[in-house]
């Protein structure tokens, strides 16, 4: 069985509205002198405001449904669009939905965590744990309860979340060949891992040329593994998933992680995220959120003004989503600068 076999092999629930479009960004790339801008819109992907998570959930809910499970179990930050996504899968496939959320319970909810609630999901407040460390709590407590759970890691990224965006590179390299376009990079948010190993192995699997630049979102804090190394551990398993012939050694992959661009930490915005969110909206009419694709885009920026791509080179800017988190960040966002083209 080739790789593109197996991948077709695996459990999926297909929500997501695919393939999400790729667009050019011709105003922006005036104002910045090039080069030519394109952005994949995986905000699109209209599972609840969408984003990246929806892709990972495909196959994640999949194996949870071939498992006989009757609920989801997840976790992250309270505004985490990976919950949200998640809360939503849960719903659409009738399945119940725990969140293990940082923080404590607002007066008001807001944002991501307002739809959590909309969604259906239940809530459990973590304090300063946003990376789902209860999870396994929670889970036990539910199995005593008689329930089935399927937990879905922080991030919804391990092995077979990842394969949501091997599907995506083949995705993209079909575009790609439909719009005559060969961009010299692709530049996407890169946080838990699966988004950026999925496309790592999906570009070897389908002849994706571009280089591939995660920009880290989060500093790396504490024991365990970096994310560089989390990236390569996820990469190495997906491809033992879709070439499990031992005799058969993985490439050498040596994903790209720009950790330059992480300003004072997670969720913390700066200036450099709020030009970028001012330039993409008031260019493009393209909405960022404050976390991911915020920061990731103003990365794109310093790149481009550090001169890392020609002016008559064209690089696609992965969209993860995130829209919802806008709303929390109100007061953070207000004075961005009426800046562009008009």
């Amino acid at each position: 069985m080739t790789s593109p076999e197996r991948l077709a092999s695996f459990p999926r629930k297909h929500f997501a509205f695919l393939p999400t479009p790729i667009v050019e960004m011709p105003r922006l790339s005036k104002l910045l002198g090039g080069p030519r801008l394109f952005v994949k819109r995986d905000d699109q992907t209209g599972l609840a405001f969408g984003g990246n998570k929806t892709r990972k959930l495909e196959f994640l809910v999949g194996e949870a449904i071939s498992q006989g499970c009757d609920c989801l179990i997840t976790g992250g930050a309270a505004q985490s669009n990976h919950c949200r996504q998640t809360a939503a899968a849960a719903a659409a496939s009738g399945l119940a939905c725990h969140l293990a959320l940082g923080g404590t319970a607002p007066e008001i909810p807001g944002g991501n965590l307002l739809l959590d609630g909309l969604l259906g999901a239940t809530i459990h407040w973590g304090g300063p744990k946003r990376k789902g460390e209860d999870i396994p709590l929670i889970a036990e407590e539910l199995r005593k309860a008689g329930k089935h759970p399927y937990i879905i890691p922080y991030g919804g990224s391990n092995p077979v979340g990842a394969l949501g965006y091997v599907e995506a590179a083949r995705e993209a390299a079909s575009q790609f060949d439909e719009l005559g376009l060969e961009p010299a990079a692709l530049v996407f948010a890169s946080s838990s891992g699966g988004t950026h190993a999925g496309l790592e192995v999906g570009a070897r699997l389908f002849g994706l040329e571009s280089r591939l630049v995660g920009v880290a979102i989060d500093k790396f804090e504490g024991e365990g593994p970096s994310l560089s190394e989390r990236i390569k551990d996820i990469i190495e398993r997906t491809w033992a998933l879709l070439t499990p012939d031992p005799s058969s050694p993985p490439p050498n992959f040596a994903p790209i992680l720009r950790e330059d661009f992480l300003g004072k930490g997670y969720g913390v915005v700066g200036e450099a995220e709020r030009e970028a969110i001012g330039l993409a909206a008031k260019t493009e009419g393209l909405l960022l959120d404050p976390v991911y694709s915020g920061r990731a885009f103003a990365g794109l920026l310093a790149m481009i003004r550090g001169g890392e791509f020609a002016a008559g080179d064209s690089v696609l800017f992965w969209h993860t989503g995130g829209s919802p988190a806008l709303f929390p960040y109100a007061a953070d966002l207000v004075s961005i600068p009426a800046t562009g083209p008009h």
